[in-house]
């Protein structure tokens, strides 16, 4: 069975930080790019950032110095770390792989 199952994500504080994980069945994870995506209320999903199953790596400008992106070959997960966070970034955050995705899981940033 296919899937993908996010966690980490949680309330924070502006300033704050939070690393969300994704777990992938083997098949397709394996040699596959793997993102991060997140989608907030009223607004276009968003692509995040992405990795390759090399570990090269691409992010969107928006989250470019605060985000990092990282990936574990031999756990089938990938990982998004976020630091700092800012009020712009509260969404659900999904990984995805192919045509394949997550649950998603939520992230906060309140004070």
């Amino acid at each position: 069975q296919v899937q993908l199952v996010e966690s980490g994500g949680g309330l924070v504080q502006p300033g704050g930080s939070l690393r969300l994980s994704c777990t992938a069945s083997e098949a397709i994870f394996r040699g596959y790019v793997m993102g991060w995506y997140r989608q907030a209320p009223g607004k276009q999903r968003e692509l995040v950032a992405s990795i390759t199953s090399g570990g090269r790596t691409s992010y969107a400008n928006s989250v470019k110095g605060r985000f990092t992106i990282s990936r574990d070959n031999a756990k089938n997960t990938v990982y998004l770390q976020m630091n700092p966070l800012k009020p712009a970034d509260p969404a659900v955050y999904s990984c995805t792989s192919q045509i394949y995705w997550g649950q998603g899981t939520q992230v906060t940033v309140s004070s």
